[in-house]
Order: structure tokens, then sequence, then C-alpha cells
């Protein structure tokens, strides 16, 4: 079993450009940020240091990967993403949930069914590589406000993620989020 602990934040913008960032504090290859980018034409991108997107890519799979740097930083609500020519500046909600520690029986049957029904997400399935996956969310936040830019050109307003994104077993809400959780990966044989 490994476990990563951390973020995942979820932003989309007019553009059609949609991210995905997970800024891991915890994880088997130390602490590490990377960025999934699905952009307008549904091209689906990681950006990542090479052992960071190896590890990524045993989980899920891209049309590309680029070797970027990605930097994280977050001071009270206002979170900033940095890569290579892409920035994002957001700001984060107050706490719309909090939930305990609880073990994975119940994030693969009762939150599973719950987050299906009320945010259309699932917290428990296989990747598209077969490594069973366990989302046990510890705190969930909207981000209220949010820009973006790539080599200086905006992005657009924030917006939902619309369409999908395609990952993994599940996409992120459709409201742009900050989720901290523990996320827990088994792989076969």
């Amino acid at each position: 079993m490994e476990t990563l602990r951390g973020s995942i934040t979820s932003v989309g913008f007019a553009s059609g450009h949609r991210f995905v960032i997970g800024d891991w504090r915890h994880s088997p290859i130390g602490p590490f940020a990377d960025i999934m980018w699905a952009q307008p034409d549904g091209r689906r991108m990681l950006l990542a240091e090479p052992a960071v997107a190896a590890y990524i890519v045993s989980v899920y799979p891209f049309d590309e990967v680029r070797d970027q740097a990605v930097t994280a930083e977050r001071k009270g609500r206002i979170y900033t993403v940095a890569s290579d020519g892409l920035r994002l500046d957001m700001k984060i909600g107050l706490a719309t949930l909090r939930l305990p520690p609880r073990p994975r029986r119940i994030t693969s049957t009762v939150e599973n069914w719950c987050a299906r029904k009320l945010l259309d997400v699932r917290t428990h399935g296989t990747s598209p590589t077969g490594v069973v996956e366990w989302y046990r969310t510890r705190s969930a936040r909207r981000v209220v406000a949010a820009t973006a830019s790539l080599d200086g050109v905006d992005l657009g307003s924030l917006a939902p993620l619309d369409p999908p994104l395609g990952f993994g077993f599940t996409d992120p809400s459709r409201q742009p989020s900050h989720v901290r959780l523990r996320v827990d990966l088994q792989r076969s044989g």
C-alpha cells in the first residue's frame, strides 16, 4: 500500500483550459507538486519533474508529459502554482466540509456512494493502469477566485471544469475546489 498526503486543487478557465494540481507533502517518492492539464482540444498533459512524472504515469496515462519543475506555495488562503510560463493564482474559500480520519472500507462504500450522489465524484476505484485507489478527503474548500496565464497571456475568468478531464477513474467536482486528502494506492502483483 502506498500513501500520499496533501491536496488536490482543480480549476477551469473560460478559455477551456482545465487544471488539476497535486501538492503532496508526503508520498513514496518524497514531497512534490505536479500539474495535470486538460487543454481546450481535449489533449491531456502532465507537467512534472522526471521522477515525479514516472511515478504519476505509472497510475495515469497522458497524451504528453513535459519535464518541468512545478512550484506550489500557499500563504493563508492565497495559493500560487507555477511551471515554465504557466502561472495560476488562486484564492481558497473557507472549509465547506471537514471529515475525520476513517478506514478505507468506509471510503469505498458509504463515502463513495454519497460522493457520487452529491458531487458526481468517486472516492474509490481503479485507475486506467490497474491501480486501486482510495481518496479520503479531510477538508474541502471552493476556489473563490483565480487567474491563470500562459507565457503572459490571460486564460480567461474562473469557470467550471467542463467538459470532464479524463485523467483517472473519476473527475473532480465541476466546481473549482481545493481538497486536502490522503490517497492510498494498491498496485496489483
